[in-house]
């Protein structure tokens, strides 16, 4: 089988930092070449891959302020559309734009919908004759028909477990109303425990406003974006992630990691927290602020090492590639009948 991973050029795969979808394109890759699948990766040339790397952007337009991301993501689908040929089955991980272009694509074309943007982008979707994948039940839009759910998959044993973990919570994600951080904030300061909050600043107003006149360097911690080895290490030595989401989650990348570093999770129930969350295993599914405090309270009730368990088998790489592998085989058969 051969297959064509079109990943997305805003960040390295994977990234140094922050790029979530760089992260699963990377992770699936490395899976996809270690069960013995022929995998050309396009992504940014500094990308890090056993697979072959094949692209025109040097680096990430996200770390290049002399580069136009627009510019940089239609060269890069021109060029992997280009090579389509070579292939049994492209996989796009870049969101509308080469859907937009499926029908200069040579071989089935499967699109993992890594959450909507807008309503408006749907347009491209519904007119595609790409397969869609969603990453959760929850985000799957009633305007399109899917192939399958494949949630996603973390690198188990690259995440440390912390048996004791530690008294304080932590915050992780995007600085961004959507994700809550002012809540969690509220949520840590009532439950009478420090807070270390972690992620890039999207919304720069927000944090001025809502953020950081909390952050003290002592009860509220703000450490910015921090690499995948400090990332593990954060989650692992804190007592609870706590993921008051004001919108509906397409599917929590850091839920998933904090849960393998055996690290529960507190999350508002929206979008897909129901799925990733199982209650009282792996962490509590609030509505508020109240209950979220009462969850810390009840905190001592999960047992770490069941958590990262239980998330292992759930969010292990190994089963979001062998899923990924169904949906490939499942698509080349349907493409020679």
């Amino acid at each position: 089988m051969r297959v064509g991973l079109l990943g997305p050029v805003a960040w390295r795969t994977p990234p140094r930092d922050y790029g979530p979808w760089e992260q699963v394109t990377g992770l699936l890759a490395e899976g996809l070449v270690a069960a013995g699948v022929d995998v050309t990766l396009f992504a940014t040339l500094d990308s890090v891959t056993a697979a072959e790397l094949d692209g025109v952007c040097p680096r990430g337009y996200a770390d290049d302020p002399s580069t136009d991301g627009r510019i940089a993501e239609a060269m890069h689908v021109s060029h992997a559309l280009a090579r389509s040929g070579d292939f049994d089955i492209v996989h796009n991980h870049l969101d509308w734009l080469p859907i937009a272009f499926a029908d200069h694509c040579h071989a089935p074309l499967v699109t993992t919908v890594h959450g909507f943007s807008s309503p408006k982008i749907l347009p491209a979707y519904r007119a595609s004759r790409s397969s869609f994948v969603s990453i959760s039940d929850a985000d799957r839009s009633p305007d399109l028909d899917y192939v399958a759910t494949v949630h996603h998959g973390v690198d188990v044993d690259g995440l440390p477990f912390d048996p004791a973990g530690g008294p304080g919570l932590v915050s992780f994600g995007r600085i961004h109303p959507d994700k809550g951080t002012h809540t969690a904030i509220e949520i840590a300061r009532r439950a009478g425990r420090t807070l270390t909050i972690c992620g890039i600043v999207q919304d720069e107003r927000y944090f001025t406003e809502r953020v950081a006149p909390h952050i003290d360097g002592d009860r509220v911690v703000f450490l910015g974006a921090v690499g995948p080895q400090r990332r593990g290490e954060i989650l692992g030595r804190a007592a609870a992630l706590l993921h008051p989401i004001d919108f509906d989650e397409p599917f929590g990348l850091s839920v998933v990691e904090s849960m393998i570093c055996g690290t529960p999770v507190i999350a508002y129930e929206r979008g897909s927290m129901p799925e990733v969350v199982d209650e009282g295993v792996t962490g509590y599914l609030v509505r508020d602020v109240d209950q979220a405090v009462a969850a810390v309270g009840a905190l001592g009730a999960i047992d770490r090492a069941g958590c990262r368990a239980h998330a292992g088998q759930r969010f292990g790489a190994g089963r979001m590639v062998a899923d990924y592998v169904a949906v490939y085989e499942r698509l080349i058969g349907r493409h020679g009948d």
